[in-house]
């Protein structure tokens, strides 16, 4: 639970997205927090994280795709309009699943939460017991708080905004929430692979 609400790249994606969108946005960001978190521990426990670690390009792809979307995403939030309610999609597609989509990836491509699961599950599976069962109840329990922990700081953050009516002071909180989430992405594009 501690590793959960330390805030990270996720996290900065889904407090910025819910004060610009709003409480509607909580359920889309939980869900895609959910299924990211999901692809990438079931990356990791299928060999990838292993691979990722000992190759440096494979790394190096997943962490620029990671930071060049955290960087898009940060300029979109700190462009747009606050006086507008939502941001315009197209008619295709739904601000909820765009929402979806955004954490979704922003999690699943995390470099460093694909590693975290390959270093993190094994130290809680008994090598006496069965390994599949474990990971199993290990894998769940993580999804559950991830989700509970993502849908609380959309809930907080969505809150928030309800409070602001003053598109001065939401210009200001999408600035800073781009700009969080454009530093995210600087960040991720300097991380070094664990030796």
């Amino acid at each position: 639970m501690v590793l959960l609400v330390i805030p990270g790249p996720t996290i900065i994606l889904v407090i910025s997205q819910a004060i610009a969108h709003g409480r509607r946005a909580v359920f889309p960001l939980a869900m895609g927090v959910t299924l990211g978190d999901f692809t990438a521990m079931t990356l990791s426990l299928l060999g990838l994280g292993a691979i990722m670690a000992s190759s440096a390009a494979l790394f190096s792809v997943l962490k620029w795709i990671g930071a060049i979307y955290l960087i898009y995403l940060g300029i979109k939030l700190w462009r747009s309009n606050p006086g507008q309610h939502e941001i315009r999609y197209p008619a295709t597609r739904t601000p909820q699943q765009s929402l979806f989509r955004s954490a979704f990836i922003v999690t699943a491509l995390n470099p460093k939460s694909i590693a975290f699961f390959v270093v993190f599950l094994p130290q809680f599976v008994s090598a006496q017991s069965e390994a599949f069962p474990q990971f199993l109840i290990l894998g769940i329990t993580f999804l559950f708080l991830a989700a509970l922990n993502a849908a609380l700081y959309a809930l907080f953050a969505g809150r928030l905004r309800d409070t602001m009516q003053n598109p001065k002071v939401q210009r200001w909180f999408n600035r800073c929430g781009g700009s969080a989430l454009i530093g995210a992405g600087v960040v991720t594009a300097t991380l070094q692979r664990s030796s």
